[in-house]
């Protein structure tokens, strides 16, 4: 396709499609395995008080801003920041490029709970699920930089890579919102079932009792009410150019704060499903071993491929009950990893101005291959930990800190942005969502600061500095070379006036004209 030529632009065709396309991108994995655990060691139920005041300050207010950014410059995330000002389109990239080095990682936790749905069946991994996990599947060397693959996590990772190949082929609205159609509901229908069954095992009161029961003396804990922001901010896709994107495809008059509430307060409504779900599992968990809950929480990793095979074996009926459960993380994953996957390629096609398939099998195949050479090998899990930290914790934080610093507070885009979402939006907004949005920067500041000055001492989970420098500080130095150097890449004319045409096309502008001209 000539330079010249204008690659034609995707939407989604309803406002449901694209709900059902933002839900499947901020319902993933961390909903699932991150949130009970952030809930469990930060007050119980007196957690929920500081998670929905940063759900209503922080987190759905900056699916607002992105959400504006997107609509309104009908952009990919460099564009987006481009059109608020030249200097910005630096965030836009590393954005982008945080969305590539999560999607690389991403893959391979998807193939081990597509591998984990079968073992389950069988109870593959006998006696000792940790030993099983770390040692015969992933069979995990020293830490290190190793190419020494392991064929058991290579061919799930493989398939993974395919299947998100296939539904992006298939374009914004077959496929994103067509899969994501199917399977958030499937998904819905499988972890509501998960949780009915949680919830009649022997033990499961005791489970809810340690999650929910109020520690509100923990409320004063200022360290409580960070977790709680980094919980809301982690779990909505945001910061990373997946909302910028996503909205980018709507038509011109959507109703966008609209859409960002009903994605927001369902995101939130999984996360307490599943820590039911989850601790009433592990209140069984504790009662069949006879110890207490405290000692079979934790998060992440080790309580999808650890807990959760050790308490399969435990339960009547643990074959079925464990399929479902990686069954649930597989959707959840791919669902979210479509979705980020979709951020560079957008933003391809908008730099270079290539064709949706071709921009499609370029970003894929090379975010395949990467992934493929890292993560299915004897040191993968050193390297998905902390390029997952890293990418997360400062990556994420640092993008949207740029974002709000240099957009809201130097650029001063809000009450553009506040006019462009009233314009079209049920739900209004003015200088209370300013406000918060200058809050959340102020919080995000501190989080970043405290995080990086934690890295540079502390290192992380002892890592040697080998892998620290490599996918730690080198992933992240890597991201901020690679924008700056996209940034000096000549945008196409076409681009840049398309842009300014979708803005002056814009609903909002459409009411300021006729207001200029008194009608």
């Amino acid at each position: 396709m000539s330079p010249k030529s204008s690659p034609q632009r995707e939407v989604f065709v309803s406002r449901g499609a694209f709900i059902f396309a933002a839900i499947g991108s901020a319902v993933g994995l961390g909903n699932i395995w991150r949130f009970p655990y952030v809930t469990y060691d930060n007050g119980g139920g007196a957690f929920i008080i500081p998670y929905l005041v940063a759900l209503l300050t922080a987190g759905i207010p900056l699916l607002f801003f992105y959400y504006a950014m997107g609509h309104r410059s009908r952009g990919s995330a460099p564009l987006a920041y481009r059109m608020t000002h030249k200097a910005a389109e630096p965030i836009g990239w590393f954005a982008t490029g945080v969305a590539i080095v999560i999607g690389i990682y991403y893959a391979a936790i998807i193939g081990w709970a597509g591998s984990y749905m079968f073992f389950s069946l069988k109870e593959s991994w006998g006696d000792n699920a940790e030993e099983f996990f770390f040692s015969e599947y992933l069979k995990m060397g020293d830490p290190g930089i190793s190419l020494d693959f392991v064929p058991a996590v290579l061919i799930p990772v493989i398939i993974v890579w395919a299947i998100v190949l296939v539904v992006l082929l298939m374009g914004v609205q077959n496929g994103i919102a067509g899969f994501s159609k199917i399977f958030i509901p499937l998904l819905i229908i499988l972890f509501l079932a998960l949780v009915v069954r949680s919830l009649f095992l022997p033990g499961a009161a005791e489970g809810l009792d340690a999650l929910f029961t109020p520690d509100f003396a923990a409320l004063a804990d200022h360290k409580v009410w960070i977790a709680a922001y980094g919980q809301i901010f982690f779990s909505l896709s945001i910061a990373f150019g997946i909302m910028i994107t996503y909205a980018s495809y709507l038509k011109k008059k959507t109703n966008l704060t609209g859409a960002g509430l009903v994605v927001g307060f369902s995101n939130s409504a999984f996360e307490i499903l599943a820590g039911i779900g989850i601790f009433a599992a592990l209140g069984f968990m504790a009662t069949a071993q006879g110890v207490e809950v405290a000692d079979v929480a934790s998060s992440g990793i080790g309580l999808a491929f650890v807990g959760f095979p050790t308490l399969i074996s435990e339960m009547p009926g643990g074959a079925i009950f464990g399929f479902v459960f990686f069954a649930c993380l597989v959707f959840a994953g791919l669902t979210s990893l479509i979705s980020i996957v979709q951020v560079p390629i957008q933003a391809l096609r908008d730099k270079f101005r290539v064709s949706n398939k071709a921009s499609t099998a370029w970003v894929v195949g090379v975010m395949a291959v990467v992934s493929i050479l890292l993560m299915p090998t004897v040191t993968g899990l050193y390297a998905l930990d902390t390029m997952d930290a890293f990418a997360n914790n400062l990556g994420i934080v640092g993008s949207a800190v740029l974002a709000i610093i240099v957009v809201a507070w130097l650029l001063r885009k809000m009450p553009v942005f506040s006019r462009h979402l009233n314009a079209v939006s049920s739900f209004k907004l003015g200088p209370i969502w300013m406000a918060l949005i200058s809050i959340t920067g102020v919080v995000l500041v501190y989080m970043l600061i405290t995080q990086i000055i934690a890295y540079a001492t502390d290192g992380y989970e002892d890592y040697p500095p080998l892998i620290l420098g490599v996918y730690g500080w080198g992933m992240i130095a890597l991201l901020i070379v690679a924008s700056i150097i996209l940034t000096l890449v000549k945008w196409p004319k076409k681009t840049i006036d398309d842009m300014h045409e979708a803005i002056a096309d814009s609903v909002a502008e459409d009411n300021l004209r006729n207001e200029t001209k008194g009608v």
